[in-house]
């Protein structure tokens, strides 16, 4: 699975901390206890990052990060790993300009104390897929 970085995880060091040994040369090699890959460069338009208790994203703007792969057990340790159980943030996908879509995570601004707000009613998962929805896009570099 992909998934858009922008705060700490765009650091190797942490990255392996949270997921295990990245892949070598070549890419992941199933079996291998591979992880996590490093993808390249990637923007986000119509998100920015925001510092708070944590970096997390607001609405407006652009964003530079990291295009991480990993297995889905590595998204389950990146879940645990950003507090989605806790409702610190939410996994959302984010459309791609080549198609398809990669999942990011989105802090919520009460939660960590954020000066911020998401537009809409509801919940924040429904009002960040909202915003996401109208106008969000990745670009690979």
């Amino acid at each position: 699975m992909l998934v858009f970085v922008y705060g700490t995880l765009t650091d190797p060091e942490r990255a392996e901390a949270v997921l295990g040994r990245a892949s070598g040369v070549g890419g992941p090699t199933p079996g291998e206890g591979i992880e996590y890959e490093y993808l390249g460069e990637a923007t986000v338009e119509g998100l920015r990052r925001i510092e708070g208790e944590y970096p997390t994203l607001v609405p407006g703007g652009s964003v530079e990060g990291r295009l991480l792969w990993t297995t889905p057990q590595g998204i389950e340790r990146l879940d645990a790993y950003e507090g989605v159980d806790r409702g610190l943030y939410v996994r959302v996908p984010i459309p791609r300009e080549s198609g398809g879509r990669v999942r990011t995570y989105v802090g919520d601004p009460d939660r960590l104390e954020v000066n911020a707000d998401w537009p809409g009613e509801g919940p924040f998962r429904n009002r960040v897929l909202a915003t996401v929805d109208g106008g969000v896009t990745l670009h690979e570099s």
